[in-house]
């Protein structure tokens, strides 16, 4: 059995490409069947319909009509992405129809895809992209606050799987919460660590943020904070709002000053 040409999915470019899927493929090629269609997949998936994939790999879609099944006239297969219909090239939707996702991006975690008979939409068969990625925890910042101002750092921990912990270290030491005034708060997406009026002596130094993922290891990222003096703020509305009561209070003894010389001009006058 040979497969039919295969359509690039490439939702950015909106590009569709054909080639020919090489023989060796069908040997890894996993089916799902429902109601006389049928997917077949590179990745294979799970009993549950789900292919588990990573960011940037390519994942290999075939949906065919089953041989006992009947076709009507002009009937075709429909192929839909989280219930969006997504365009096939002509040739690539009768007894087989072809779709890749190519790169496999972070949209694509979860994304349903499911292929139907145009006439018929209760002949159908789905799968589920399972994506997983590690946390985009790396490198290093450099950060710069003034002293008794608030320092906030926070790491990006979202991964698939989800991380199994996190941690903060200061100067290679764990943080010690409750003397140096921390708050941490972890939302599944980022950590972050807040303190309040920071002091030179305790919260100078480097602080590491880590997040564990039993399937992609130890991930961490550095941040050099550096604490500087504190400068003097003068708050310029309470200047402002100064320089207009003297303004005017200049203003009014002058007005004052004046009708006291014109009185006198008056008396030499007469």
């Amino acid at each position: 059995m040979i497969f039919p040409y295969i359509q690039v999915y490439q939702r950015k470019s909106k590009m569709k490409l054909m080639f020919r899927l090489p023989p060796f493929y069908l040997l890894l090629f996993c089916a799902t069947q429902a109601l006389g269609v049928t997917i077949d997949s590179v990745p294979g998936f799970n009993s549950d319909g789900v292919i588990q994939t990573e960011l940037e790999k390519t994942v290999s879609l075939v949906c065919q009509r089953d041989s006992g099944s009947e076709p009507q006239a002009d009937e075709e297969l429909v192929w839909l992405r989280n219930g969006a219909l997504v365009s096939l090239k002509e040739g690539n939707k009768e007894v087989r129809s072809s779709v890749c996702v190519t790169p496999v991006l972070y949209a694509d975690n979860g994304a349903n895809f499911t292929c139907h008979l145009s006439k018929n939409v209760t002949f159908s068969a789905s799968i589920i992209l399972d994506v997983t990625y590690p946390p985009q925890i790396s490198g290093s910042e450099e950060v710069t606050v003034e002293e008794e101002s608030d320092l906030l750092l926070q790491c990006d921990i979202e991964a698939n799987p989800p991380v199994a912990n996190t941690s903060w270290t200061l100067n290679g030491e764990e943080l010690d919460l409750a003397a140096g005034g921390f708050t941490v708060t972890n939302d599944g997406f980022k950590i972050h660590l807040l303190v309040n009026k920071v002091e030179k002596s305790l919260h100078e130094g480097t602080y590491e943020c880590s997040a564990y993922s039993n399937k992609y290891g130890q991930h961490t990222k550095t941040f050099h904070v550096t604490l500087t003096e504190k400068t003097m703020k003068f708050p310029l509305m309470p200047i402002i709002a100064g320089l207009v009561v003297v303004f005017l209070t200049l203003l009014l003894a002058f007005a004052s000053r004046w009708k006291k010389i014109a009185k006198c001009c008056k008396k030499i006058s007469k």
